[in-house]
């Protein structure tokens, strides 16, 4: 992917056919250097002026971090709105419940909340709206097809001015590796890896998987959802497993950096939103902790980067706090700093998973109010664009929410 990037200079640019134009920040007219711009299936950035030309379109896409995105027709003056989503996770099954789905856009009416992530590819591979894509429909990822009218179903959440994430969970599936079994990660001695609940997983080293994987990403763009989030897009983190290449921290970062680059270069046309999921512990670590993520490998390829910063998933605790659950606020704006130190790039590049459910590893506490507010309260003091609260369950409350 050919991708230019204007960093703290400003550059001059010469061209045939063209569309120029200048960038700002709608709010203060100030002008929004490094935003997006999309022409021709290519990329550009906008200068230190928020200046840009590109190659002549019948449209061009143009998005920045921390803001919206937009369609133009034509050059000249262009306004974007700053955007920080709060988001809710929802699982396909909870997007089409009337009751927990009633729930959520109560929350989005009488708090804070304004953006929802939805089970697009689910945890077993199953596909939730009805594709056309042949390998879906060979392998039987559409035995439960739950959203009868995905791009109704977006539209509808933009009514509502709710901004829609749709969630694509990797190289997490059975049905695809059942179906193509060479195309799966493996043991030591051979077997296909099953993982503690009896699913397999892709082998993120193989390139043949990628095109299915993006390509319904890209069904999900062509819905309309404004930002596209890849999740268990990584090798598992287990031992005694092989790859098609060897096991090596080298061999594994480029295959899940290489993964997003080619989603991000498929997604161009769209001018949606990229974001990919890491484990929470790749903050605190300069090696990939054996499953293909560090963050200095992974942000270039996407708009934000999502840590899942849930205090019960760190087992060992980090640096100075061995009770996670007890030092919320830390664990979550530590590992945030940490994960800026290892990307240099700015604060509103991340966007944190936070935890909306009981805690399971140390004391069994309920995350209430004060438990909630510390996560909130540390994203938004690292200066993340945003947040996600995660309940497997989709059971959420306005405790520890602002209210309208």
């Amino acid at each position: 992917m050919k991708v230019l990037v204007v960093l703290a200079v400003c550059v001059t640019l010469t061209w045939g056919a063209s569309i120029s134009g200048v960038i700002y920040d709608k709010a203060t007219s100030k002008p929004i250097q490094n935003a997006i711009i999309i022409s021709q299936n290519k990329e550009y950035r906008s200068d230190c002026n928020g200046s840009f030309r590109v190659p002549a379109s019948s449209m061009i896409g143009v998005r920045a971090v921390g803001y919206d995105r937009k369609f133009y027709t034509s050059g000249g003056k262009m306004y974007l709105n700053r955007f920080i989503p709060k988001a809710l996770y929802l699982s396909s099954f909870g997007a089409t419940s009337s009751k927990i789905m009633g729930n959520a856009k109560h929350l989005r009416q009488t708090t804070e909340i304004n953006a929802f992530v939805i089970d697009v590819k689910m945890d077993r591979g199953q596909i939730a709206f009805k594709t056309a894509n042949p390998t879906a429909n060979s392998i039987g990822a559409q035995d439960v097809v739950l959203f009868k009218d995905i791009k109704k179903f977006v539209a509808d959440l933009h009514k509502e001015k709710i901004y829609a994430i749709a969630r694509i969970v990797s190289f997490k599936d059975t049905p695809y590796v059942t179906a193509h079994p060479d195309m799966g990660v493996r043991t030591t001695d051979g077997s296909l890896f099953k993982d503690k609940e009896g699913l397999y997983w892709i082998d993120a080293s193989r390139k043949e998987p990628r095109d299915y994987i993006i390509s319904i990403a890209a069904e999900a763009a062509a819905a309309g959802f404004d930002e596209i989030q890849f999740d268990y897009v990584r090798f598992p983190d287990r031992k005694g497993v092989k790859f098609s290449v060897e096991n090596t921290q080298s061999e594994r970062v480029k295959a899940i950096s290489g993964f997003l680059e080619a989603a991000r270069e498929r997604l161009l046309p769209y001018n949606v939103f990229i974001s990919a999921d890491i484990f929470g512990y790749v903050s605190w670590h300069d090696a990939d902790i054996e499953i293909g993520q560090r963050v200095d490998a992974l942000s270039p390829y996407v708009d934000y980067l999502s840590p899942m910063l849930y205090p019960s998933g760190f087992n060992a605790g980090i640096p100075g706090y061995r009770n996670p659950v007890a030092a919320n606020y830390e664990i979550v704006k530590l590992s945030l700093d940490n994960a800026l130190k290892k990307s240099a790039n700015s604060p509103l590049c991340y966007r944190p998973w936070l935890q909306a459910f009981r805690d399971y590893a140390f004391d069994r506490r309920i995350y209430g109010e004060k438990e909630i507010r510390d996560q909130i309260r540390a994203s938004d003091d690292f200066g993340s664009c945003g947040w996600i609260l995660w309940n497997p369950r989709n059971v959420y409350t306005a405790a520890g929410l602002m209210k309208l």
